[in-house]
């Protein structure tokens, strides 16, 4: 079942039933397991046939619902002395062509697409059709270009937005920093984004071209597109093109747009909530700002010398304007925010990372993607790889483990991350919150109805040890924070938690850590 059928089924429900629901369920996706699968994971850079592997010893099994991967097409290979391979070349296409990319050949990437669809992950591609590359290129398939030709393709000088005799309204100019306030048509979404040749996507020609792309992809057995640089595209092109997509191929692909609205911008992300007939979701940038200076006690910007709080996070929805939850697709950091850091938590700062991901699988908001990243030491830094630019394995060829927690930091492994992916997807039939408790500074607990509970202890000392009050049935459940459950043998590897015939639990927890329960990981 589509994504998008779930979504109108589960609102049809509510409605209905007539229960109030703090937001909408996220659209999900129909798997062979019992449970709906409610999140993924963006493997940034990986290589097709780690990938290939990870799906199936891994997201298969942890139950994530897909995978988006780095652009997979033909792309610039940057490689300059101060510069050696950054991992913004990936960004900068050269052809459509699936030949070579820096992730592999385009067998690997068949082979990957049904392999991972074999194992109930969809694959998302990173689809980069605002524009093509910044300057004169030799691809990673071998092709030269020049900036406004490329031949593969084709595209020529007419296919861009760029000043000529008969086209005064077309700019080949940089977007400068005021034209993201004021001068979103004639600029933002005409004028070259950092000097990439930019695409004019109102013609038919242009239009076409980039649907037989993604219809490629989707012959292969893609399932979803996350659409880069949306902001810098008309709503109405990016909706062209899908209803073309959408022409040709079925079930109809997901699409979510990336549109980065940091307030005060002319370009806003409602703008695009008519694409695909209202059925594109948006990237909610704010969520992880916003979840992000709680979790770091950001100082408020009164001069008051207050710090923010988990504890007031117990409102965290649509009000904080944010975007409904059924069109936001949220993140703590992704591959741009998490090198510029704060507001955004990232891997570099431990176990605050781990904390500030529960609480995001934890709550009912959003469709949440799981970050797993690389180590890296300056903005620009390429994934691993030799002095040549070809990305290092994370699977030897002959090993069913990757080599993670190291220079790939894989933090989708992280027990606390990787366990709290079936928590979401076993809570999703309880789409709100209940028994809510704070203290009033950095440490929480709430309940998803009768089917989890969660307490997070985001502070030093001393350890959190109380009664709570939950809503679960009683039993023994195992906190998957600290172990993993077998179902077969229905066993915990942690510690475990009893839940009395009233509800109660007594909970003990650490400083900075957590506890989580649920009914998928009840002890006989």
């Amino acid at each position: 079942m589509k994504r998008l059928r779930m979504r109108k089924i589960l609102i049809a429900l509510i409605v209905i039933s007539g229960l109030f629901l703090v937001q909408f369920p996220p659209p999900v996706l129909a798997q062979p397991s019992s449970d709906p699968r409610t999140a993924f994971v963006h493997l940034f850079e990986w290589k097709w046939t780690d990938i290939a592997n990870e799906c199936e010893n891994h997201l298969g099994p942890k139950g994530y619902a897909a995978v988006q991967v780095s652009p997979p097409n033909e792309h610039a290979v940057i490689n300059k002395p101060n510069e050696r391979f950054p991992w913004y070349q990936r960004y900068q296409p050269v052809s459509y062509r699936l030949d070579n990319s820096r992730s592999g050949t385009l067998a690997e990437f068949q082979d990957m697409v049904s392999r991972c669809n074999a194992v109930g992950v969809d694959t998302y591609v990173d689809a980069v059709i605002n524009h093509m590359t910044a300057g004169d290129n030799v691809g990673s398939n071998g092709s030269n270009v020049t900036k406004y030709n490329y031949p593969d393709v084709p595209y020529g000088p007419l296919d861009f937005h760029v000043d000529q005799v008969d086209c005064p309204e077309c700019c080949d100019r940089g977007i400068k920093g005021s034209d993201y306030g004021t001068n979103p048509n004639n600029a933002v979404r005409r004028c070259e984004l950092v000097g990439l040749a930019d695409l004019n996507t109102t013609q038919a020609n242009v239009r076409g071209t980039i649907a037989d792309y993604l219809i490629s992809l989707a012959n292969i057995g893609v399932k979803g597109f996350r659409v880069d640089a949306a902001k810098h595209m008309n709503p109405e092109d990016i909706d062209n093109i899908i209803q073309r997509v959408n022409s040709q191929v079925n079930p109809d692909p997901y699409f979510f747009l990336e549109v980065i609205n940091r307030g005060n911008e002319a370009v806003k992300d409602v703008d695009y909530f008519g694409v695909n007939g209202g059925q594109a979701d948006i990237t909610e940038f704010n969520y992880g700002a916003k979840v992000g200076q709680k979790f770091l006690n950001s100082p408020y910007n009164d001069n008051s010398g207050r710090r923010e709080n988990i504890s007031e996070l117990e409102t965290l929805g649509p009000s904080w304007d944010l975007l409904d939850s059924t069109r936001a697709v949220i993140f703590t950091d992704n591959h741009d925010e998490q090198r510029k850091g704060e507001p955004f938590v990232t891997f570099k700062n431990g176990t605050l990372y781990d904390l500030t991901n529960v609480f995001m699988l934890a709550w009912p908001y959003g469709y949440p993607k799981v970050m797993s990243s690389y180590e890296f030491s300056s903005f620009n830094q390429g994934p691993p790889s030799d002095g040549s630019g070809n990305t290092n394995n994370i699977y030897a060829d002959d090993s069913d483990s990757p080599n993670c927690f190291n220079e790939w930091k894989c933090e989708h492994r992280w027990r606390p991350i990787s366990n709290m992916v079936a928590f979401r997807n076993y809570t999703q039939p309880s789409f709100f919150t209940t028994d809510w408790w704070d203290n009033g500074q950095n440490q929480i607990a709430f309940g998803r109805g009768d089917r989890g509970f969660v307490v997070i202890n985001r502070q030093s000392g001393p350890d959190l040890s109380r009664s709570f009050q939950t809503s679960l049935p009683a039993g023994s459940y195992c906190n998957v924070i600290q172990g993993d459950y077998d179902s077969g043998s229905n066993t915990c590897s942690g510690d475990t938690v009893v839940v009395d015939t009233n509800g109660q639990a007594q909970i003990t927890v650490q400083p900075f850590s957590a506890v989580a329960i649920y009914g998928g990981a009840k002890l006989s």
